[in-house]
């Protein structure tokens, strides 16, 4: 069924919005995901802040297109959804992937625009699979941590040995 030229432009405003201030977008493609599954996942990702919107392919490259972004735009086949984040880079990417694997096959990554430049579904995925900020500083902190506490449990061996 024909969209009328109102919910066209209606759309597309939409679509630009959203994409207003979004420092990463996500493409996932959809299909036979249940209404139960797809409301429970929006959640989801409304929980971690990003956002998420099915539309028209044409309608959205019309916006990616008035966006200038560096690159190619990849392959998307079947049905588009746009999922997109305004404040962390990963979290769009990385809440697409993990419902992703809950629902194999039904719901996937084609690609996606990061750091201003379009990547395909592989180079998506590997964005995916960083962890976020908080867990990235962590590690951080034990990496800078560890000679330190190695340095302190050597003092402590000597301490030990002298008093003994």
């Amino acid at each position: 069924m024909a969209i009328t030229k109102e919910k066209k432009v209606d759309i597309v405003a939409k679509v630009e919005n959203a994409l207003a201030n979004a420092v990463s977008i996500v493409f996932v493609t959809f299909k036979g995901l249940s209404v139960a599954d797809t409301s429970a996942m929006r959640k989801n990702l409304k929980s971690e802040g990003v956002g998420y919107y099915v539309a028209k392919k044409t309608l959205v490259k019309r916006v990616l297109s008035a966006k200038g972004f560096d690159g190619e735009l990849p392959d998307m086949p079947g049905e588009l959804a746009l999922a997109w984040s305004d404040s962390d880079e990963t979290a769009a990417a990385r809440g697409v992937y993990e419902a992703g694997k809950k629902h194999k096959g039904s719901l996937a990554i084609m690609g996606g625009v990061f750091e201003n430049r379009y990547l395909d579904a592989s180079g998506m995925t590997t964005i995916a699979t960083i962890p976020p900020v908080p867990v990235l500083r962590g590690m951080f902190v034990n990496i800078i941590n560890s000679p330190i506490q190695s340095f302190v449990i050597a003092l402590n061996a000597i301490a030990e040995k002298k008093t003994a």
